[in-house]
């Protein structure tokens, strides 16, 4: 099976890409869709590279992401939903900065 991502720079590139996506998609909602769909369709060509736990990174923030905000849309009704929301959008923010340090750096993201 062929991958879509072939050499470390290309890994790099498309994860950078996918973070970039992702940081935009905190102030608006779409790129972080497409960030995320980045992500899942260039990981395979990353497996066994430093950059492979940098998409299973993007992947997990979005999913997690996805489930808190609907766990606050439901819980908005009493006002907490609001708060989880700002947490959300904290704790995203500081992974996504936090790995585009270390990928910057050509270190794994820790999992």
């Amino acid at each position: 099976m062929s991958s879509i991502v072939s050499s470390n720079s290309d890994q790099k590139i498309h994860a950078l890409i996918a973070y970039i996506l992702m940081l935009l998609g905190l102030f608006t909602a779409i790129p972080v869709f497409i960030g995320a769909l980045w992500a899942m369709f260039t990981r395979s060509g990353s497996l066994g590279s430093v950059y492979h736990s940098h998409y299973t990174n993007l992947i997990r923030v979005f999913w997690w992401s996805v489930f808190w905000c609907i766990v606050g849309l439901f819980l908005s009704i009493i006002g907490i939903g609001f708060l989880i929301w700002g947490i959300v959008w904290l704790w995203a923010l500081y992974r996504m900065v936090s790995g585009l340090a270390k990928i910057v750096a050509d270190e794994p993201y820790r999992l």
